[in-house]
This record gives structure tokens, C-alpha cells and sequence, in this order.
């Protein structure tokens, strides 16, 4: 992986429960989808072939069809703002999935997100949005307050799209 695309310094930074570098802002929004194997599986499933964002509304070009280190994904934004980023690392174990990517060139922002299901010991079902992150366009920082106010909206969204995909499967 070429670190030097990245629009940032500290690639994997989400790795670090909490972490956030100097100058950016944090985001950590943990949503309860469900209960239940078979709705860990689902959600795990809608978050790694990018439904859950499709079903956003959001127009996703990925270069594969499933969530894998380098893989290249532009999100456009009412199909107008593009936001190229690269997969940077996939979690894929019995009670977590997800991934996380890190902003390219032409982003409107600069940093890292992740998007992780979490299966705990009671059952319970969560997706995690969390990021760092810190305006890379005019239009980025013109939204000041307003453009953190859309990004928080954005993961709280992304939990009650991903709880209304896998509601059939939920044992709650």
C-alpha cells in the first residue's frame, strides 16, 4: 500500500479505539442494530459489499465487490461531490466485521473512517462509525460546524439504514 496517496500522516489510526491526530476531529457514533447470530451475519454482509452505504441513497464505484485492503471506492454525494478513498484494512473475525478507509486526493475531507458490526457476549448487535477527520475542500471548511453536524447525521444514519436491513433477522 502507498502511504503516500493518502491525504493524511497517520494511516490505520483507526485501529486505535479513541485515536485522533492533532488538528482533526474525532467522530465515534455506536448504534444497537439487533440481536442474534443471523443479524450479525446480515449486517456483517451489508457493510462489507457497501449495501448499507447503497442503501444511503450513496453512489458507490468500488473496484470489488466486497470491502479488501486497496481497494479503491469513490462515494458520490447527490450525484455531484465525489470522495475517492482506498480500503485500507478489513476485520473479519466470529463477533466483528467491517472495514475502514482513508481519504485520496479530491476528498472533500482528509482522514480515516471505519464502519465495524460488533457481536457482544449478550447477543447484541452494534455497528461503530467512527473517524478522524478534517475539512480538505473550500467547501469542507466554509460548512464549519454545519459539515461536523452532517458527518455525525451521516453515522447515525448509516446505523438506523443498517437496523432496517436486518430487522427480519433480529431475535429482539
Amino acid at each position: 500500500m502507498r502511504l503516500e496517496d493518502f491525504t493524511y500522516d497517520d494511516v490505520g489510526g483507526t485501529r486505535r479505539r479513541g485515536f485522533c491526530p492533532p488538528g482533526f476531529r474525532p467522530l465515534d457514533v455506536r448504534t444497537r442494530i439487533g440481536e442474534g447470530e443471523p443479524c450479525f451475519r446480515r449486517a456483517a454482509e451489508a457493510v462489507l459489499t457497501w449495501e448499507m452505504h447503497r442503501e444511503l441513497g450513496l453512489g458507490i464505484d468500488a473496484s470489488a465487490d466486497r470491502a479488501a485492503p486497496e481497494v479503491d471506492v469513490t462515494v458520490t454525494l447527490a450525484g455531484v461531490i465525489k470522495a475517492p478513498c482506498r480500503i485500507i484494512y478489513t476485520v473479519e473475525e466470529p463477533r466483528r466485521a467491517g472495514w475502514a478507509y482513508g481519504t485520496l486526493t479530491g476528498h472533500p475531507e482528509c482522514g480515516e473512517e471505519l464502519f465495524v458490526v460488533e457481536r457482544t457476549g449478550d447477543g447484541t448487535v452494534w455497528l461503530t462509525v467512527a473517524a478522524f477527520s478534517k475539512p480538505a475542500k473550500w467547501y469542507a471548511r466554509a460548512g464549519g460546524p454545519a459539515t461536523r453536524g452532517l458527518q455525525s447525521a451521516y453515522a447515525r444514519r448509516c446505523g438506523k439504514v443498517l437496523r432496517e436491513l436486518c430487522a427480519p433477522l433480529s431475535e429482539a
